[in-house]
């Protein structure tokens, strides 16, 4: 006989934990199903331990900032120390997660499902058939690679995680927030980093002043960025490999990490028994209150194509079970969604970019300051640290907030309340600086940078 549930989650990462622990909360009768490791990519191979390896290569600048503040320091990396402390803390959260849907009431289930009907799942270990009156699916994404010659020499973001040995040299083949967080982690650690990234610039989609000023940055602190062009082939040799690109330049290194976009986790699901049918992008399409094509069969997170960050699948996950299980519609707006880049230097961006705004919206005023970080007072540097306000001239709203530099990420999530709260450019002007700190300097800014007319800048 089949087990039953109220609610039965496929996939145990930030969202689908979110909705099992909200929804037990309310007292549904909930079962996680998850064939891998409790956390999903954010806590296993993701957020966490990208911020980890972060913090690890952020300590070279400060190595070399230290001598002029009259610090002597003499430091070396192990590689093996990081790998040891980074598995004993993933394991921790990941004991973490578990203990929260056990104290929850929530069944956890190690194994595959599969959907078999609109209110069933099979799993794939042991054959066995489980009800629910719902089904929530929440298997994130997972990294896409193109079919090149040897692309079976190359690896991903999941792979470098548990790199056996630090490379001496690596090509990291993308210009997203995955490839220039990467390349800053393996520079700052000491690796002779390419970047190889087939459009105009890095950063598709943020605005253009901090697509060209981390391009900058990116290669005043020695990663080799190559624009327009892509590895065509990638050969094994006796001294590593050898990447061919496009523009028929070639490269040889020890390793070649893709970063080139992540896919909706939807393989091997049958959703093909229930007839749901995916977006153009592998998404599982849903409605405004994550509900698919099939009534009873919902999806959160990465896997539905809105907005692959961790924050946004752990807001959809509790709006889905307070809409299902506590009789509160409950809608999540992604209009103002405030997020961060881990390159180097940091990136934290809100609202819309320059020419998103331009589109939208007929007067603009900008506001651009850049300027040389207090740290760097003793000795000469090319690093500049930017800040970016965008406003609708006609109602003074502030519309989008771009900053470049070290905090970037913890300045965002502040200002991302009072953006999200409807702040207009006279509320930063009356709020009184802190002083000295680097954002001050967006309270600070009176007088617009330009203005933008009908697309035109003046």
């Amino acid at each position: 006989m089949a087990k039953s549930y109220d609610l039965l989650v496929i996939g145990g990462g930030s969202g689908g934990v979110r909705a099992a622990r909200v929804a037990a909360g309310f007292g549904a009768r909930v079962c996680v199903v998850e064939e891998y490791r409790l956390g999903g990519t954010c806590v296993i191979r993701g957020c966490v331990p990208k911020k980890l390896f972060s913090y690890a290569a952020g300590f070279s600048s400060l190595f070399d900032i230290a001598p002029s503040f009259g610090w002597s320091v003499k430091a070396g990396f192990d590689w093996a120390t990081l790998m040891a402390n980074k598995d004993r803390e993933i394991a921790r959260l990941e004991k973490i997660y578990g203990s929260l849907l056990s104290s929850s009431g929530v069944d956890v289930i190690a194994d595959r499902a599969v959907i078999k009907s609109e209110n069933s799942v099979t799993l794939k270990k042991t054959g066995q058939v489980i009800s629910a009156d719902k089904i929530l699916i929440a298997t994130g994404g997972s990294p896409f690679m193109p079919s090149i010659p040897g692309i079976e020499h190359a690896v991903t973001s999941n792979e470098a995680f548990d790199f056996k040995s630090l490379p001496k040299s690596i090509v990291i083949v993308g210009g997203g927030y995955i490839a220039v967080e990467f390349a800053a982690i393996f520079n700052g650690l000491g690796v002779e980093t390419i970047l190889a990234y087939r459009g105009a610039q890095i950063l598709r989609g943020f605005d253009m002043h901090l697509r060209e000023g981390l391009a900058e940055e990116m290669q005043h602190k020695g990663i080799r960025v190559c624009l327009a062009t892509q590895p065509a082939a990638i050969e094994k040799t006796a001294r590593g490999l050898c990447v061919t690109c496009t523009d028929e330049m070639q490269m040889d290194v020890d390793q070649v990490m893709y970063a080139t976009g992540r896919r909706p986790n939807v393989r091997g699901l049958g959703l093909e028994n229930v007839g749901i049918s995916l977006g153009r992008n592998g998404e599982i399409p849903v409605d405004e209150f994550f509900r698919t094509s099939v009534p009873s069969i919902f999806a959160v997170g990465d896997v539905n194509g809105r907005a692959a960050l961790t924050p946004v699948a752990i807001r959809e996950g509790a709006a889905f079970a307070q809409t299902q299980f506590n009789g509160n519609p409950t809608r999540v707006d992604l209009s103002i969604v405030p997020t961060a880049v881990f390159s180097d230097p940091e990136i934290g961006t809100l609202g819309l970019s320059e020419a998103e705004a331009s589109m939208e919206y007929p007067e603009l005023r900008v506001y651009v300051t850049r300027f040389k970080p207090m740290i760097y007072s003793f000795m000469p540097t090319d690093t500049r640290m930017l800040m970016k306000l965008i406003t609708d001239a006609r109602t003074d709203r502030v519309l989008g907030v771009h900053i470049m530099g070290s905090g970037a990420a913890e300045m965002i999530q502040l200002v991302g309340i009072a953006v999200t709260m409807g702040a207009t450019k006279a509320d930063f002007d009356r709020t009184i600086a802190v002083h000295p700190v680097a954002a001050e300097e967006l309270v600070t800014m009176k007088e617009p940078t330009y203005e933008i007319i009908n697309g035109e800048r003046r």
